[in-house]
């Protein structure tokens, strides 16, 4: 025989409205179960109130990571959950103390060189993630991007407002620096990007090419001006060995077996 479950009464109206002018929804969704939970098992004032404002807090807490996150444009949704540090090339105590994030709060920068497929981009995504767990906001971009953003803003000569509203993070992220020929437009964003940060924010890169190789990109004068900024308060990780996405093709690892 089964036994029907009856829903909780709904909330008096006067007590929801007035929920929803503090707007607190995800107190007011649980409250109607709650008050009947509590009726039942006879709970004191004081354990219902602080019950409410727990889910209160913690749903806004999954609301504003879910808003971070979204906000970062993180290529993958990649964390520290699928991370192997024993496999990486960048020795595992430089990982765990970059994992600390206290170099976020210095100011300081990450440039994470080597090359293709040795982990450059899962590590740095890896860590914007976790930055963003902390309560930090990250913006993630391809150098492709910042040429886009300069050219779209050149015109009306808004590029300094634009480069201003991307420091509002507390980490930006630069991805797959080197892998094709930079032009002048993104040059020059990457370049008023560093300038802009230099002390104030913390920007993380990664990059086929070493910083001081980076005149081989773009022009040298930039280029210069640019890695002096980028190196001077940074932790450079150089990665190495083959390529981990090959590896994992050639072992017959991520792919799905044709029927």
């Amino acid at each position: 025989m089964s036994v029907t479950q009856t829903a909780p009464p709904a909330l008096p109206a006067e007590l929801e409205a007035l929920m929803r002018q503090l707007k607190m929804p995800y107190a007011r969704a649980l409250a109607p179960e709650l008050i009947a939970t509590a009726r039942a098992q006879r709970w004191e004032p004081t354990e219902i109130i602080k019950a409410l404002f727990v889910e209160e807090v913690t749903g806004r807490s999954r609301s504003m990571l879910a808003t971070r996150r979204r906000a970062a444009g993180f290529p993958t949704g990649k964390t520290f959950d699928t991370w192997d540090e024993s496999a990486s090339s960048i020795p595992v105590p430089t990982q765990q103390a970059l994992r600390t994030l206290e170099w976020i709060g210095r100011k300081e920068n990450v440039v994470v060189c080597g090359p293709s497929g040795t982990g450059k981009t899962f590590f740095l995504e890896a860590l914007g993630q976790q930055v963003v767990e902390a309560g930090m906001r990250v913006a993630w971009f391809r150098l492709e991007d910042l040429g886009a953003l300069v050219r779209a803003h050149r015109a009306d000569d808004s590029v300094g407002r634009v480069v201003a509203r991307i420091l509002r993070s507390d980490l930006i992220v630069i991805d797959d620096i080197g892998l094709l020929e930079v032009g002048a437009d993104a040059a020059e964003g990457l370049y008023r990007l560093v300038d802009a940060a230099y002390e104030k924010r913390s920007i993380a890169i990664s990059s086929n090419l070493h910083p001081a190789g980076f005149d081989e990109l773009m022009p040298k004068t930039l280029a210069t001006a640019t890695v002096d900024r980028l190196l001077h308060h940074a932790h450079v990780c150089q990665t190495s060995g083959d390529s981990i996405r090959l590896t994992q093709a050639l072992a017959g690892k991520g792919v799905t077996k044709m029927s």
